[in-house]
């Protein structure tokens, strides 16, 4: 066992602070991104409560823990931005570096960073030199860096020694100022000596860790240089029992981010192996031929036997092997719904003899295996694929697509979907968008393929869509300023100046979300994917027909809608508005409208002049009294003559008619009357 092994300080650190925070904090807590490359752990802290999430906007605000690799201080800043507490575990070592680039590109440097780009450590630090750093893996692809004199060294911090002194020697020689700068963790680099000069003495060398994990890749490819077979496993089921075949001395060790107990596990099992080949070494053979099964095999065998816990299969061993009930499918599936005596299926060996005796067999693994490549050959294809939902779990949904898939519940449907049962059982077609065989993770989206559908469908509307046709929609939101309508895959706007001929205070008053309506085409912005729509137009206009309706010298009833400085606006019927004069609101001189009538008045209005294509009406309230008055005195004057004694016949003359009181209007038109500010504000026509 090599010395150093297992978990350094920066990852220690940073499991302890997340669970110090589930401990201590109430709400929703995240990683962002796994806290360490390590499955293991990730899927015990998140038993614990600590959830997953790569984007910071992905679920609810809560308290998100930044993990030892560190990350860009704009994602820092969209994190604060979207209403998260921030935990930062970042490692002490990493932060250095960030803040060496930092300094570096502040004071003129160009900073190059000895690493792997796609290291999310990598990314961090690149954020900060403000994503002007070169990354290099090596002196061999120093020729990106740009024209410049002085250049700042950085490394990650998992890197060997080696690497980053050979880039700084290849800087020197290309004649740059060099600031060299060696960020890289001692605690790695004493990790990889010890294993270094373990793997000299050994036959064969052990590297325990995350498939995924930068500093455990290197251990495994530095051991392999010294020549000694090195293989790398994640957990212990992984180990086979023929890479120890002739082998006297075994060397162990492990990545920063393993945790002891699952090294504890590999060293127990290399010693069950051991001590399995021992016993084999001493000729115990069987009298009959059979297969001998190693761990991690992939076989053939026949169904014999279904229970409702565990099924036997005939792999040709000396007994039959048994499936447990949770390897038989990635589901809680009852095993008779997925296999049938004399089936013939491939299962994987878990262990060729457990502590009974048995041989323990996988379905599920062999048939992730098997569907394994095809599903990353439609993923990079793109390629739509078909599955069925299981189960309903928190945050998604899990899908058969051959092997367990996530489908989370921001990518099932375009919009928010509330109640996701609706789909269990459903067969629902999706496109991979993320899958990582060695931690078994596949994440499909539904409404990738919604979203193409609805791309398609939305030029293909545009091709065919021009103004003055109707169309159908349906309301799907009210704005104070319109509606807009969905009309096949685009949403156009109904303003709410065209929903009717007369005033609304909101669109509520006419539409409802929901609503199937008709509309008018009015505008189509192709290249900006607007469309303007009218509600109006498809109605009738009762400025039509007003002549005939309100002809001159009748008298109407209307109601007062508005009052001005200079009138009174009344409704005659929706749509069609008149105004009453403020010197035709009464006999006497008038002050304000507000003196003689308010709004929501119901009157009798005396029709002066109509003119259908400007939309304007002259009305008058004096007219009506002054009709009114004429009435009354012609009922009164017969009255008056039967009361009178009959005088003497005088010679006649000419009767002259008091003439009415002016019109202080004059006829003007009401652009006329109007003050000028208000003229200048709205023009004639209004």
């Amino acid at each position: 066992m090599a010395p150093k092994a297992g978990f350094c300080f920066g990852v220690k650190r940073a499991i302890e602070m997340a669970r110090e925070t589930a401990d201590n904090r109430a709400g929703p807590i995240y990683t962002l991104g796994p806290i360490i490359h390590n499955p293991q752990v990730v899927e015990k802290l998140s038993a614990e409560g600590i959830a997953e999430i790569y984007k910071a906007k992905e679920r609810e605000p809560g308290t998100l823990i930044i993990r030892s690799h560190g990350v860009s201080p704009q994602v820092l800043e969209e994190a604060h931005t979207h209403g998260h507490t921030i935990v930062d575990a970042t490692c002490p070592f990493v932060g250095k570096a960030q803040k060496l680039a930092k300094e570096a590109v502040e004071e003129g440097y160009q900073v190059v960073i000895v690493g792997d780009p796609e290291h999310p450590e990598v990314k961090g630090i690149m954020g900060w030199s403000d994503e002007s750093a070169v990354v290099a893996e090596n002196a061999d692809q120093l020729e990106k860096i740009p024209e410049c004199d002085r250049v700042a060294v950085v490394a990650q911090t998992t890197q060997p020694i080696e690497v980053f002194e050979e880039v700084v020697r290849a800087l020197e020689q290309k004649g740059f100022t060099i600031k060299a700068n060696n960020t890289i963790c001692h605690a790695t680099a004493e990790r990889q000596k010890a294993a270094l000069e373990l793997a000299r003495q050994v036959d064969v060398m052990i590297i325990v860790g995350g498939a995924n994990s930068a500093n455990t890749g290197k251990l495994t490819r530095l051991c392999s240089r010294t020549g000694t077979p090195t293989y790398q496993v994640e957990t212990a089921d992984e180990l086979k029992a023929q890479w120890f075949v002739g082998v006297e001395h075994a060397g162990l060790t492990a990545g920063a981010s393993t945790p002891s107990w699952v090294i504890e596990e590999v060293k127990c099992r290399m010693k069950e192996l051991d001590e399995n080949m021992e016993m084999q070494g001493e000729g115990m053979n069987e009298a009959v031929e059979v297969k001998t099964l190693r761990q991690g095999d992939t076989v053939k065998g026949k169904v014999v036997q279904v229970d409702q816990d565990e099924v036997l299969v005939d792999v040709g061993a000396k007994s039959e092997g048994v499936i447990p009930s949770k390897e038989i499918s990635s589901y809680n599936t009852n095993p008779q719904e997925v296999v049938q005596v004399g089936d013939e299926i491939d299962v994987v060996v878990l262990k060729a003899e457990d502590d009974e005796g048995r041989t323990l067999l996988s379905k599920v693994r062999a048939d992730i295996e098997k569907n394994w490549d095809q599903l990353e050959e439609k993923m990079n294809e793109g390629t739509i694929i078909e599955g069925v939902v299981r189960e309903v779990v928190k945050g998604g949904l899990l899908v058969d697509v051959g092997v367990r898939a996530f489908l989370p519940a921001s990518l099932v449907e375009i919009g928010y979907v509330e109640d996701l049962s609706k789909y269990l059982n459903e067969t629902i077609k999706g496109k991979i968008i993320e899958m990582n065989k060695n931690r078994r993770k596949v994440i499909v989206s539904r409404k990738v393929i919604m979203e193409e559908e609805a791309e398609k469908a939305r030029e293909e509307l545009f091709q065919n869509l021009g103004e003055g046709q109707t169309v159908k929609g349906i309301v799907r939101r009210l704005t104070d300023f319109g509606a807009f309508i969905d009309i096949g895959g685009v949403d156009g706007l109904l303003h709410i100046s065209e929903m009717a001929w007369y005033r609304i205070n909101h669109p509520s008053d006419v539409l409802n979300v929901g609503d199937e309506l008709e509309v008018k085409v009015l505008k189509v912005d192709e290249e900006n994917q607007k469309v303007s729509l009218g509600l109006k137009q498809l109605l009738a206009n009762p400025w039509d027909n007003v002549e005939e309706k309100y002809t001159e010298g009748s008298i109407v009833q209307a109601k007062v809608v508005r009052l001005a400085p200079f009138g009174a606006f009344v409704q005659l019927e929706p749509g069609v508005e008149g105004l009453v004069h403020i010197s035709h609101l009464a006999e006497e001189h008038v002050e304000k409208p507000e003196d003689v009538v308010s709004e929501g008045d119901e009157i009798n209005v005396k029709v002066l002049s109509v003119d259908q294509e400007e939309k304007r009406i002259r009305l008058s309230i004096r007219e009506v009294n002054r009709e009114a008055k004429k009435e009354q005195r012609k009922i009164a004057e017969p009255k008056k003559q039967e009361a009178k004694p009959k005088q003497p016949q005088r010679p006649q003359q000419q009767q002259v008619e008091e003439p009415e009181e002016e019109d202080n209007s004059g006829g003007m038109s009401l652009a006329e009357v109007m003050p000028k500010e208000l003229t200048e504000m709205f023009g004639d026509k209004k």
